[in-house]
C-alpha cells in the first residue's frame, strides 16, 4: 500500500499539543492502549504468537485499531515491541506466557557484541513494521495520528544482556563498570538501527516518535548521564537531520525515561518536544524542572484505573489541574496491566477530555 496520499487529518491535538500550541481539550492516549485489558485483544492472541502479530502487517494493524474503535483517543500507536530491534540484530527474542520476553542465547561477555548482525538493513529486517504502519494510517482515515516508537539503547542493551526482565539489571550494569569501551560500542551499535528505524517509520507515516528508556530508573545519574544521555540526544538530532536529508516532515519526537525523574532536567534540554514522565514525581516539580515551555506526558498511576468512576473522575481532575491544560499530553506514567476493565479506561478518557474542555471554556471567559 502507498505511503502518498494519507487521508487529511481530522483530529490534531496531540500534534499541537506537542508543539506547544493552544488546544479546545487535552488530547489522552495510553501506554499500551491496544493489549491484554482488551476482550478482543485476548481473542486474537489464541490464534495468533505475539510476534506474529507484530511481524504480520494486517494483524498489526488490526491490533492497533481495537482501542481506537473503542475509545475516543487522541492517538493510535503503531502494534509492536521495543524488542524487535534486537531481532533485527540477529537475536532470538522469545514473548513466554506468564513470564514475558526471553532471549536463549543473550550476551555474555563482549566478544559477543561480534555475532550481532550490526549493518542490517532495518527497511529489509524491520520492512514489516513499517508496512504496518502505512496500512495502519490508511485505515485510521485520518481519525486521530499515528504514533512510532522504539525501545532507547541502554534500555535494548539490558535486555540484550540480561536476557530478559530484571529488577537489578545487575548482569547489564555489571557491562558499565567491567567493559565501558565495549558498552559504548554496542551502545553506538544500537543507536546507529534506533535512528535508522525511526527515520523509517515516518517515511511510511508515523506522525510522531516516542522514544522509551524504559530502564532509567536502574541507572544513578553518573550511569545515566555517561551511557543513556548522550545516546539519547544523538537520536533526537540525527532523527531530524536525517528526515531533512529525505525531505520528510520532523514530526514531535517525546522521550520517556520510566523512573527517570532525576535527570528530567537533562532530558527537557535534549531537543525533544515533549518529556513523559510516570507517577513518581509531582507535575508542578516537572514543570519547574523542565519550564513552562516544554510539553509534559503523563502520569497517572496505572493503578489509578482501579478506583471506581467517581473516584477516577476526581483523580482525572486532579491530574488536569496539577498539569494546567497547556503544554500538556495527558497519558499514564507507564502502560497499562492486563487486568484493568475498558470501561474505565473509557471513563478515564471521557473525563480528560470533559474536564479539560471545561478548564479551557472557563479561562477563555465562555
Amino acid at each position: 500500500m502507498s505511503n502518498d496520499n494519507f487521508p487529511p487529518l481530522k483530529n490534531d491535538l496531540i500534534i499541537r499539543a506537542a508543539k506547544g500550541e493552544s488546544v479546545e481539550r487535552v488530547p489522552i492516549w495510553i501506554m499500551r492502549q491496544a493489549g491484554r485489558y482488551l476482550p478482543e485483544f485476548r481473542e486474537v492472541r489464541t490464534q495468533h504468537s505475539f510476534f506474529d502479530l507484530c511481524q504480520n502487517p494486517q494483524l498489526a494493524c488490526d491490533v492497533t485499531m481495537m482501542p481506537i474503535n473503542r475509545f475516543d483517543l487522541d492517538a493510535a500507536i503503531i502494534f509492536s515491541d521495543i524488542l524487535v530491534i534486537p531481532q533485527a540484530l540477529g537475536m532470538i527474542v522469545e514473548m513466554l506466557p506468564s513470564k514475558g520476553p526471553s532471549f536463549p542465547a543473550p550476551l555474555i561477555v563482549p566478544a559477543d557484541i561480534s555475532k550481532l548482525n550490526k549493518d542490517c538493513d532495518v527497511k529489509k529486517e524491520l520492512g514489516y513494521v513499517m508496512e504496518a504502519i502505512t496500512l495502519t494510517r490508511h485505515t485510521l482515515q485520518g481519525k486521530v495520528p499515528l504514533i512510532g516508537f522504539s525501545g532507547a539503547p541502554w534500555t535494548l542493551m539490558s535486555y540484550m544482556i540480561e536476557g530478559g526482565g530484571s529488577p537489578t539489571q545487575s548482569k547489564a550494569k555489571a557491562w558499565l563498570y567491567k567493559y565501558p569501551e565495549e558498552s559504548h560500542e554496542l551502545l553506538k551499535i544500537l543507536t546507529n538501527v534506533i535512528i535508522d528505524y525511526l527515520v523509517e517509520q515516518v517515511c511510511a507515516g508515523a506522525q510522531l516518535l516516542q522514544v522509551f528508556e524504559s530502564h532509567a530508573g536502574c541507572l544513578d545519574h553518573t550511569l545515566f548521564v555517561k551511557f543513556a544521555l548522550p545516546y539519547i540526544r544523538v537520536i533526537s538530532k540525527r532523527v531530524r537531520d536525517k528526515l531533512k536529508e529525505r525531505k520528510q516532515p520532523c514530526v514531535p519526537m517525546i522521550i520517556f525515561a520510566k523512573d527517570g525523574h532525576y535527570v528530567l532536567e537533562e532530558l527537557a534540554q535534549s531537543h525533544y518536544e515533549v518529556v513523559g514522565i510516570d507517577w513518581t514525581i509531582k507535575p508542578q516539580q516537572a514543570r519547574r524542572i523542565c519550564g513552562e515551555t516544554m510539553t509534559l506526558q503523563g502520569n497517572l498511576d496505572p493503578c489509578a484505573l482501579y478506583a471506581n468512576k467517581d473516584d477516577l473522575t476526581k483523580i482525572a481532575r486532579d491530574m488536569l489541574q496539577k498539569f494546567g491544560h497547556k503544554n500538556y499530553i495527558a497519558n499514564l506514567g507507564h502502560g497499562i496491566y492486563p487486568d484493568m476493565d475498558p470501561e474505565n479506561v473509557k471513563h478515564l478518557v471521557d473525563q480528560v477530555h470533559k474536564i479539560s474542555q471545561e478548564m479551557i471554556q472557563k479561562e477563555n471567559g465562555n
